[in-house]
């Protein structure tokens, strides 16, 4: 992380389990519990859900990332205790809680994955709008291992990443795929060097952050419906989004600017 980020204040000051910083209009999310390999605790799941809605105004990023030796390994097991359906029902309403307001937020999130990325830290790093792993990267789904089924999401977003065969193998088999296999399957957008990830997450992000507001909320919140409609319904949401992207004055601004020469073009590479 560079010096332009300083701790972030307030509320966002107040975690145990978490440390928050902002640099300029990208936020950094640190999980912070290296010592249980950052597992996900319930404390740490209320942590995150309150930052994630008490962003700064001015925030148009974000990036999560993990301390330590790994980014995630899955739900804090020693947290696990008996509740009855109706406990585990809301239980796991709290993590979908959580999880949405990453996908379904005011800013685009980019995970910088690295080591374990297993359980309720790839349900995690599925909420998010794009992936950066590094080479020492690992995913897994030991839940089916382990007498569980998976509750923070994982079973409505991961097939959308590698299909339902893919995911069935992981929960059935306890198979592991490394950073490579994840890449090729869809579980992260890029890959780096090991020790890279989160320099690449965080250069992604303060890109994305100057994109235009309305078109990030767009992408963020009418794709992922759109790809869940009929061509038809589909085509008519896009239109209604494309209009009122369109006619914003930040969008206005950057069509007049690349009218006038003012702007980037698309190259190769860039």
């Amino acid at each position: 992380m560079t010096a332009d980020f300083a701790p972030a204040a307030g509320v966002l000051s107040a975690f145990d389990q978490l440390q928050v910083s902002i640099g300029g209009i990208v936020a950094h999310v640190r999980l912070a519990r290296p010592a249980k390999r950052n597992a996900l605790s319930d404390r740490l799941i209320q942590q995150l859900h309150t930052c994630l809605v008490n962003l700064p105004d001015d925030c148009r990023a974000v990036v999560i990332s993990g301390d330590g030796s790994h980014f995630c390994a899955g739900l804090d097991l020693s947290e696990l205790s008996a509740r009855d359906i109706h406990g585990a029902v809301l239980h796991s309403r709290m993590w979908h809680a959580c999880f949405d307001a990453i996908q379904f937020g005011r800013v685009p999130v980019v995970a910088a994955l690295h080591g374990a990325v297993v359980g309720g830290g790839l349900e995690l790093a599925a909420a998010c709008h794009i992936r950066v792993a590094d080479q020492t990267t690992y995913y897994g789904l030991p839940e089916g291992q382990r007498g569980l089924f998976v509750g923070g999401g994982g079973s409505a977003r991961i097939p959308r990443l590698i299909g339902v065969a893919r995911m069935t193998d992981l929960m059935m088999t306890g198979r592991v795929f490394d950073a490579d296999e994840g890449l090729a399957c869809g579980l992260s957008q890029y890959v780096v060097a090991e020790g890279q990830a989160l320099a690449k997450a965080l250069a992604l992000a303060e890109r994305v952050a100057h994109n235009a507001p309305m078109s990030n909320f767009a992408v963020m919140h009418a794709l992922p419906r759109i790809a869940d409609q009929s061509q038809s319904e589909g085509l008519f949401t896009e239109s209604l989004m494309a209009a009122v992207a369109a006619s914003t004055p930040d969008a206005q601004d950057r069509m007049r600017a690349f009218l006038d020469g003012r702007a980037a073009k698309v190259v190769r590479g860039g």
